[in-house]
């Protein structure tokens, strides 16, 4: 068994390196960076709607938190919001920031910034394809993702037909294996890593639990995944936010030195950890995208998959939803972990040295023991069984969504129950190969997804205008909601 371990390692290793590499990189920034130009710096210049329109409405739109009847399969926007929130914030805004201040040092944490800056308007993109090549399944069930714009997106284009089915065939396999290893086995693992740690727990009676919890949701489908991150996500969010927020305070005199080391890291402006300054850029900048990615998952097509099931009608709306999911991943809650850890003197912010024998969430966790004391490391423990469940709870909606595109619908109980069954796995088996392993299905879920934006860009940029000037100008314009004729028409009366 080892020598498969091993040999898996070392197969693993090499792909990863190769997915990983610069090129990629710059697809996925550079992506950003695109959609950003082409929607005039969208999420920006219109920071203020968007923000009425997403979080800011929830108490004041009745529509956002609308539950929908139980013969309609859509789900609401917040549910939706909810649901890719859920598997969004998870080991990566813990585990992923303190495995990037490790390796990359404070200045990943900036290049955590780019990514989700630009990967805001990835996102947004990403959601807006989604609602607009959407269509509804023999249940009457919304099905979106990338794997259908591929299709019937780039596949429209002259010459493309054969070329978007292979790459949509392939984003939905490279999802299925995402959906085991970022969604499922890695998180799994840090769960049960952190209640052996703080409640000495075995991770095998951890990995039957969360089994026996997740069968009585997943299997449940959408609908109950959705009822249940609706409640889960404001409360674990907000208590995190919370007890970072309290740190924060009380280490409210390091904010300047913090913030410092993050700049100064970033551009190689001081020492890294007595190492060659240009290799110290390079590793912040790596380490800072890869867990940027992890972390919000801009730019792998995986979120959009339950924003497509969403009861709105506008592809806009959906894709203003993707930029309030990528600023609250990044933007708050990792920033308040990397805060949390960078003000509490376990790292030098001269050098990026790390002062602690703790690794990955354990230096979180004595980054607030520094202040909490004892509950310190209990309360991150409690902290990743929400966020990593939580992701695991979204994740298997997009696997399953992956495997009925692939498979069709009358076998999804499979795909449910062997993710459920991975579940265990995920609990006894090697961190590190699990967190490889996520790294490199994220990278070639990513690829395929990617080149279909790219290619879609012109329609994103249209379906924007159309909406700023239909919305936000009173412009008389017909709208733009689906490539779908009967569907666009449903949907404008």
């Amino acid at each position: 068994m080892s020598g498969l371990v091993d040999m898996i390692t070392k197969v693993n290793s090499a792909v990863n390196g190769f997915v990983w590499g610069i090129p990629m990189l710059i697809l996925l920034v550079g992506t950003g960076i695109l959609m950003t130009i082409l929607t005039r710096f969208f999420q920006l210049s219109h920071i203020g709607h968007w923000w009425k329109n997403t979080i800011g409405g929830i108490f004041s739109d009745k529509h956002i938190t609308k539950h929908t009847g139980k013969d309609d399969k859509a789900i609401s926007q917040f549910q939706s919001l909810c649901t890719a929130l859920a598997a969004t914030i998870g080991t990566g805004n813990i585990v992923g920031v303190a495995s990037a201040l490790i390796a990359g040092g404070p200045g990943a944490i900036f290049w955590m910034w780019v990514v989700a800056f630009f990967g805001m308007m990835t996102n947004y993109s990403e959601n807006v394809l989604g609602i607009y090549y959407r269509r509804k399944n023999s249940k009457g069930e919304w099905c979106g993702g990338a794997m259908y714009y591929l299709k019937d997106g780039l596949g429209s284009y002259k010459g493309c037909k054969q070329i978007g089915a292979v790459l949509a065939v392939l984003f939905s396999l490279f999802c299925l294996l995402a959906s085991f290893g970022i969604g499922n086995m890695s998180q799994v693992n840090s769960i049960a890593a952190n209640m052996k740690a703080a409640f000495h727990v075995s991770p095998a009676i951890t990995g039957v639990a969360l089994m026996i919890l997740a069968a009585l949701v997943i299997l449940g489908g959408l609908k109950r995944i959705a009822s249940v991150t609706e409640k889960l996500v404001p409360f674990m969010a907000i208590a995190y936010i919370v007890g970072a927020l309290v740190i924060f305070f009380v280490n409210i005199g390091h904010v300047g030195a913090v913030f410092g080391a993050i700049f100064k890291g970033a551009f190689g402006l001081r020492a890294v950890g007595g190492g060659i300054v240009g290799s110290g850029v390079k590793m912040a900048l790596t380490w800072g995208m890869k867990r940027g990615v992890f972390s919000n998952e801009a730019g792998l097509g995986s979120s959009v998959m339950v924003h497509s099931n969403s009861n709105v009608k506008e592809p806009v709306r959906q894709g203003m939803w993707g930029i309030f999911e990528v600023f609250a991943d990044t933007m708050v809650v990792c920033t308040l972990t990397a805060f949390a850890v960078l003000s509490s003197g376990l790292i030098d912010l001269e050098t990026g040295a790390v002062l602690s024998e703790s690794a990955d969430s354990a230096l979180v966790g004595e980054a607030f023991a520094t202040v909490f004391g004892s509950f310190g490391p209990m309360f991150i423990a409690l902290a990743i069984l929400l966020f990593a469940f939580s992701t695991v709870l979204g994740w298997s909606h997009y696997g399953t969504k992956a495997w009925e595109y692939l498979f069709g619908t009358k076998s999804i109980i499979a795909y449910r129950l062997v993710f459920i069954v991975m579940i265990f796995i995920g609990a006894t088996m090697k961190l590190s190969l699990a967190w490889d392993l996520s790294d490199t299905f994220n990278g070639l879920m990513a690829m395929p997804n990617l080149v279909g934006v790219l290619c879609l860009s012109p329609l994103v940029m249209k379906i924007t205008k159309n909406y700023v000037d239909r919305v936000i100008h009173k412009k008389d314009e017909k709208p733009m909601l689906s490539v779908f004729p009967d569907i666009n028409e449903e949907h404008a009366e």
